[in-house]
């Protein structure tokens, strides 16, 4: 028996995809997201017989299972915590500590989100010609040739840049521009690290370099959805920048609506998240 054909497809140098025709008919495919959240490949019999999907073992399963959970708690009650902040801005007495601290304990949320969905790419089961198999468990790898692992750091990174920016905003008698060196400035570079993380997202999910569109596929949806959170995010952010001719924000409401619609897009994603699992 020969070895069985494979095809592989990505963009770029990343590869999402691959595929293996079994020389007794099967063919097996392999999805990176797949894999990591569900556990799974893909097993398609010949002839119209439905596809089926084969599991990881036990350990695999468990262990993702247990990632997901935390990782998606985490972005809920992350963004619930960032929307009650926004809301406070807007509509509360104008406490700025107040909201600073709702802000920084939905940071920390955010942190563990970013890190634990690192930990579902690190310590995913590989594949081996249509199989998964588990790995021993890593508490870190350096991989960025894999477009799940660049798409989870940088959006760690991004939560981790965020916290800088929430610590920041505690400091008071700050000039205008220490407020935009020390505040907007990380609030901008961490909108944008969710920004191209969620462009990463897409390139796994759609199996290439531009956008495209799987409104039945749950993995798309989660992908969308934190990609709008993150683009309200950065609206927030260029809004909130402070005038140095004023020492007013460009537009405080756009900056406190945009933080609050963002972040229930992240809770959003967070409950669909639940749903992707093994």
């Amino acid at each position: 028996m020969g070895q069985p054909e494979q095809r592989a497809e990505g963009a770029g140098p990343f590869v999402t995809r691959r595929t293996w025709r079994r020389p007794g008919g099967d063919t097996v495919v392999w999805e990176s997201r797949t894999a990591r959240r569900r556990g799974t490949v893909t097993v398609r019999p010949p002839g119209a017989a439905p596809d089926r999907q084969a599991p990881a073992d036990a350990v695999s399963v468990g262990r993702l299972r247990r990632l997901n959970a935390i990782a998606a708690t985490a972005f809920v009650i992350g963004g619930a915590l960032f929307a009650a902040g926004a809301g406070a801005a807007q509509f509360g007495s104008g406490d700025a500590l107040k909201s600073a601290s709702i802000y920084f304990a939905g940071g920390l949320f955010f942190n563990t989100g970013g890190y634990v969905s690192l930990l579902q790419v690190i310590n995913a089961p590989v594949h081996t010609e249509g199989r998964l198999s588990t790995l021993r468990w890593r508490w870190w790898s350096y991989e960025p040739m894999r477009v799940d692992w660049l798409s989870a750091f940088v959006l760690f990174a991004g939560t981790l840049v965020f916290g800088l920016n929430l610590i920041d905003s505690f400091l008071r008698g700050l000039s205008v521009r220490q407020i935009n060196r020390l505040i907007w400035v990380p609030d901008v570079v961490g909108c944008v690290l969710f920004l191209v993380s969620g462009h990463l997202g897409f390139t796994e999910i759609c199996h290439r370099g531009r956008l495209c569109a799987h409104p039945r596929g749950l993995g798309w949806w989660i992908v969308a959805v934190n990609q709008l959170g993150s683009v309200l995010f950065m609206i927030s952010a260029l809004a909130a920048f402070t005038r140095p001719a004023t020492g007013s924000l460009v537009n405080a409401d756009i900056a406190n609506w945009g933080t609050l619609t963002g972040a229930l897009c992240f809770s959003v994603g967070g409950l669909l998240q639940l749903c992707e699992r093994p």
